[in-house]
């Protein structure tokens, strides 16, 4: 059933998959109308230094999308804000009566704020350098008479800001534990469909270039191969390299959200890291392999080889596929074995020419990274598909229903 153009309107705020797709232009009007509501609150309230409300929105907001990230954002900002007035407050009261023992409070001040970079440098971060910034706020003020109360009112519209900012990613919500997800499957997705290409060109009698176009319903990448014998020069593929500029953009897209997916996920950051330098090494596979197809288009190979190598290439792409399936289905499908098929067990794969088997030793190499990300993926499922939220489950499930599709979660 084709989506009416109200359901196609309206995906973005109610699917996490088209809030994936969209999420720039979701940020950018989230973070329009975060703004606009701190604003109207400032002129509601009418607190003193109500600025501080609308940038704390935007140092929240700004640069972060994803809840998982800005929940930590504004959990820091307000530490360090209600550490920093607290600091602050003690050495306002310690300057009333120190009489001439000045030069001991800025001593202080000074030794303090070495103290906080230090520790800011080894884990507090983002909540020393509040700390630091809000007192010295204070302790710089010339009007000493009322930096106390300035002090508070600050704090208080800071928390505010803090409170509309994450009210807004309640509102359109872009989970890490997804975007991780999505990001890693879009990248699968594109690698299978690129690999299978390479398959369309050697499943020949011979191989014989054969274009196919690139689509951005498939992400495969036209591959136009030279047609001369001798192949001096492999042209530059536009197409292909426009392919694999997307792929690794999604690759280093992945890292930001390693941190926030560990938190909402609970799996540990060494998985994840483990997960992310395999996702990696595929991608390099893939790359090599699409490189050295073409210089094969004029080497022989016997029939027996041809067709372990199709039926090989084959289920590695299906692989691909079902993993990015599994990755985006909120479902608790399993991950099923990538091949059966062990290049050792066919003797006659050692009297290939040396081309030839390094091809099948880098299609090997890719098969031993796909199983290891799909046992990865297996063993750590439960954890990011309970991290995914059970309303992103519920919602993705009448989805499929509704599209007359069949789906094995009833909750």
């Amino acid at each position: 059933m084709k989506p009416t153009f109200w359901q196609r309107f309206t995906a973005p705020l109610v699917e996490p998959y088209a809030r994936y797709q969209h999420a720039d232009v979701l940020h950018a009007i989230r973070l329009g109308t975060a703004v606009l509501t701190a604003l109207l609150l400032n002129e509601v309230t009418n607190l003193p230094h109500g600025e501080w409300t609308t940038i704390t929105v935007f140092v929240i907001l700004g640069l972060l999308q994803y809840q998982g990230a800005i929940y930590t954002k504004a959990k820091e900002r307000i530490l360090g804000t209600l550490l920093g007035v607290g600091v602050g407050l003690g050495f306002l009261w310690l300057s009333q009566d120190i009489g001439t023992w000045m030069w001991i409070y800025y001593l202080l001040i000074g030794i303090i704020s070495g103290i906080i970079g230090y520790v800011a440098v080894k884990q507090l971060g983002y909540i020393g350098l509040l700390t630091g910034i809000t007192m010295l706020m204070i302790v710089s003020s010339p009007d000493q008479s009322s930096i106390g109360q300035d002090g508070l009112y600050r704090a208080f519209n800071i928390l505010l800001g803090a409170g509309v900012a994450v009210a807004a990613t309640l509102v359109l919500p872009l989970k890490s534990t997804l975007m991780w997800r999505f990001l890693l499957a879009s990248n699968l997705e594109t690698c299978g469909n690129l690999y299978a290409g390479v398959g369309n060109h050697i499943d020949a009698d011979i191989l014989v270039p054969k274009p196919f176009k690139y689509t951005k319903s498939t992400s495969s990448a036209s591959l136009i191969y030279p047609t001369s014998s001798s192949v001096p020069d492999i042209p530059v593929n536009k197409a292909l390299v426009k392919a694999l500029q997307k792929i690794n953009k999604r690759l280093l897209a992945v890292r930001p959200h390693i941190a926030a997916t560990e938190r909402e996920s609970g799996i540990d950051k060494e998985t994840l890291e483990t997960i992310q330098r395999t996702h990696r090494n595929i991608i390099g596979t893939i790359d090599l392999l699409l490189s050295a197809a073409p210089r094969l288009a004029n080497i022989e190979i016997d029939d027996e080889n041809h067709t372990l190598l199709i039926h090989y290439q084959h289920e590695l792409t299906q692989a691909m596929l079902h993993m990015a399936a599994v990755l985006r289905s909120p479902s608790d499908e399993v991950f099923r074995p990538i091949t059966r098929i062990t290049v050792s067990d066919y003797l006659s794969v050692q009297n290939l020419g040396f081309e030839w088997q390094g091809y099948f030793w880098l299609t090997q190499t890719l098969q031993v990274q796909l199983q290891r990300l799909s046992d990865l993926l297996q063993t750590t499922k439960p954890q990011w598909f309970a991290a995914s939220g059970l309303r992103y489950q519920r919602r993705e499930q009448r989805r499929i229903e509704n599209k007359g599709g069949e789906t094995d979660l009833h909750l």
